[in-house]
C-alpha cells in the first residue's frame, strides 16, 4: 500500500513562501495582504527606493497605502536571490526587476534590495525591507561583486 505523503520541505521553503507573499502582496497592491506579511511592530524598518527610513508599523503601512494608492500597475521579477538562516533569522537579498506605470506610461528600474525575517510562533514575518535603487542600469543576471 503506498502512503499520500505531503512533500519534504526544506528548511528555507517557509521563508521563500513568506517572501513570495510580499511580492505577491506588492503587485496585486493588496493592503490585506501586505499587512499578513509584516510583523505589527514599532521597530520593524522599511526603506523603499529613493526614500526615507520608516520605522514602525504604523509607519510603514501608511507608506504602503500611499504607494498602492499611486500605482496603477507593478510587476516585480526577482534575480539573484540569496537566502541565509540563523535561528530565528533569516535574510534575503535579490535584485528587483520593477515595471510600473499606467497605460500610457510605463517604466522600468532595477533596485538591491534585502528583506529580513524573523520567525513569530510558527510563522516568519517580515521585520526589515531595504530597496535601494541601481543608479546605471545593468542586466539584472549580471554578478554582483
Amino acid at each position: 500500500m503506498v502512503e499520500n505523503r505531503a512533500p519534504l520541505r526544506r528548511p528555507e521553503d517557509p521563508v521563500l513562501d513568506v517572501n513570495e507573499a510580499f511580492y505577491e502582496a506588492l503587485q496585486s497592491l493588496d493592503m490585506n495582504a501586505m499587512e499578513e506579511v509584516w510583523l505589527h511592530k514599532e521597530w520593524v524598518y522599511c526603506v523603499h527606493p529613493g526614500w526615507q527610513a520608516i520605522s514602525g508599523w504604523d509607519r510603514i503601512r501608511q507608506s504602503w497605502e500611499s504607494i498602492f494608492a499611486n500605482t496603477e500597475r507593478l510587476t516585480i521579477k526577482l534575480h539573484q536571490i540569496t537566502l541565509q538562516i540563523c535561528g530565528q533569522v533569516a535574510w534575503l537579498t535579490c535584485t528587483e526587476e520593477i515595471t510600473s506605470g499606467s497605460a500610457d506610461d510605463t517604466r522600468v528600474s532595477l533596485a538591491h534590495s534585502t528583506n529580513i525575517y524573523m520567525k513569530a510562533g510558527d510563522d516568519w514575518k517580515l521585520v526589515h525591507h531595504h530597496a535601494s535603487p541601481v543608479p546605471a542600469y545593468i542586466s539584472p543576471d549580471e554578478t554582483v561583486q
